[in-house]
């Protein structure tokens, strides 16, 4: 690798907004914020809204949509359609 071209490649805690949840991985990111891990080394702290904690795909929370309902709205609102 070239040197001095790449940005900074640190270690940085993410932590979820809703849930609390953190957790530690390496980013290019800059924040002032600063958070001291359990390690007791101090990091830049980034608050996301969403993580795999929160996400409702990932946590199950997931809606799944009724198409058969919305075929038999849409045909008692506008006719079956006839060929």
């Amino acid at each position: 690798m070239k040197k001095n071209i790449h940005p900074d490649y640190h270690p940085v805690v993410f932590k979820d907004a809703s849930t609390g949840s953190a957790f530690l991985t390496r980013s290019t990111v800059t924040v002032e914020r600063t958070i001291e891990w359990p390690d007791g080394n101090t990091y830049p702290l980034v608050v996301v809204d969403v993580t795999n904690e929160s996400h409702p795909f990932w946590t199950g929370a997931a809606r799944v949509m009724d198409t058969a309902g919305r075929v038999e709205k849409f045909e008692r609102k506008y006719g079956r359609r006839t060929r």
